[in-house]
């Protein structure tokens, strides 16, 4: 896991999900993994909640409610054994309440219209 000081990580792997759970706001989350080697095992995180975002050619910056940034470099999108079960627990405790957001998604503009926030 790359920890880079002030709250900064860099995931090997990521996804965003949606939360749209009744009797609950609207909350996307980014959901990492860290591939482990042999001494040390896989790792996950899920962020506190998206608040902003900055996307750039080959990476995106999703800040969160409790002030970390996650840089996610986008040929690394998607779901590995490191947070593949975190994902599917999830879905099995909220069902069609909490969906993965497609790897093409324009995550600036995504973020910037408030419809998508609920």
């Amino acid at each position: 896991m790359k920890i880079e000081g002030g709250g900064r990580y860099t995931p090997d792997n990521w996804v965003v999900l949606k939360f749209d759970v009744e009797g609950s706001p609207v909350i996307h989350k980014v959901l990492c993994g860290w591939s482990g080697g042999y001494l040390d095992g896989d790792a996950w995180q899920m962020n506190s909640g998206i608040t902003m975002v900055f996307e750039r050619e080959d990476k995106v910056d999703f800040y969160g409610n409790s002030g970390s940034c996650y840089t996610c470099y986008k040929n690394s999108y998607g779901l590995r054994m490191n947070n593949a079960g975190m994902f599917n627990t999830l879905k099995a405790e909220f069902g069609d309440g909490v969906e993965m957001l497609p790897e093409d998604t324009d995550w600036n503009e995504y973020f910037n219209n408030t419809n998508s926030r609920g």
